[in-house]
């Protein structure tokens, strides 16, 4: 083989490898809930692509999402460890989804933020099953070749994730309902109004600020609609008044960064049922933060 055909196979596995990349980034994501660890992954796909004796591939994107998502379910099994030691509630990452609604998928599935939390609870199997056959449409039989088991533990392992998310969720309002809804958080939590709290709170909604260690935030989560309302009025006076907001896209739905002195601080998403707003997040932690906020103004 001659120099030229190596650079020739080359450029035609980039371009196989790009042409995949938005695919493999979203599945990773999934089942990560992080885009820096997602970027890892694709590194490493890359890597093993590049090393790979591709004369023989006919379909490039099924070998290359086999090997992402192998991949990804080995890096979940040690973030697991790594995740137990995280100090207060752990959420995701959060990705800017303006651009591209569904990231690299079919369907925008197992990509809301409060969806991620829960899958977290899942075996890196199960979710990786869950992604495969619910966001990106994979038919059973080529999962279960993904992740070389059964068609019929397969099926078992997509069943079990969806048991796990319809206990712990409730059906989901429209994005104009969701939108309206955060907005009136929004004002009451700023003028740390009470009545208008418990209003749009579900009796057993949850708040978790993710801080990482890293910034001030409440280290455990705080349950219970008169907890939550009484937690959000006690901070109000300290939090708000010199803070700016924005209207961001985060996860697929309307979120709100709030920044002071041009410094992000933490961006707010909501997960909202016909009961009101069910799961208040709070994404804090700068290494979490910041690379949303330049993915916005990138």
């Amino acid at each position: 083989m001659h120099a030229g055909d190596d650079a020739e196979s080359l450029d035609q596995a980039t371009r196989d490898f790009l042409a995949a990349r938005p695919q493999l980034f979203g599945i990773a994501y999934r089942m990560l809930g992080s885009a820096v660890e997602a970027e890892d992954i694709l590194q490493e796909a890359w890597m093993r692509w590049q090393n790979t004796d591709r004369t023989n591939i006919v379909e490039p994107t099924a070998f290359l999402t086999t090997v992402t998502t192998r991949l990804a379910i080995n890096f979940a099994q040690s973030a697991r460890v790594r995740r137990e030691s995280y100090t207060g509630p752990w959420l995701p990452e959060p990705v800017d989804t303006s651009q591209d609604p569904q990231l690299g998928a079919e369907r925008a599935e197992a990509l809301e933020m409060a969806v991620l939390v829960l899958l977290e609870k899942l075996s890196p199997t199960e979710r990786a099953a869950y992604v495969l056959r619910e966001a990106f449409d994979y038919p059973y039989k080529e999962v279960a070749d993904i992740l070389d088991t059964s068609e019929a533990n397969t099926r078992q392992l997509v069943s079990r994730a969806r048991k796990h998310l319809s206990a712990e969720r409730r059906e989901h309002v429209s994005p104009a309902d969701h939108r309206r809804l955060l907005e009136v958080f929004l004002a009451a939590a700023q003028t740390g109004n009470l009545t208008e709290l418990e209003h749009v709170l579900a009796a057993d909604v949850v708040s978790y600020s993710d801080g990482g260690g890293v910034v001030r935030a409440t280290k455990i989560p705080v349950i219970g609609r008169a907890h939550v309302s009484k937690y959000l009025v006690a901070f109000a006076p300290r939090f708000w008044p010199d803070s700016a907001v924005r209207w961001v896209e985060a996860n697929g739905w309307p979120a709100v960064l709030v920044s002071s002195g041009g410094n992000p601080l933490a961006l707010l998403s909501v997960d909202v049922s016909a009961e009101g707003i069910d799961r208040i997040m709070w994404v804090m932690n700068p290494a979490k933060l910041s690379p949303y906020v330049a993915s916005l103004d990138g």
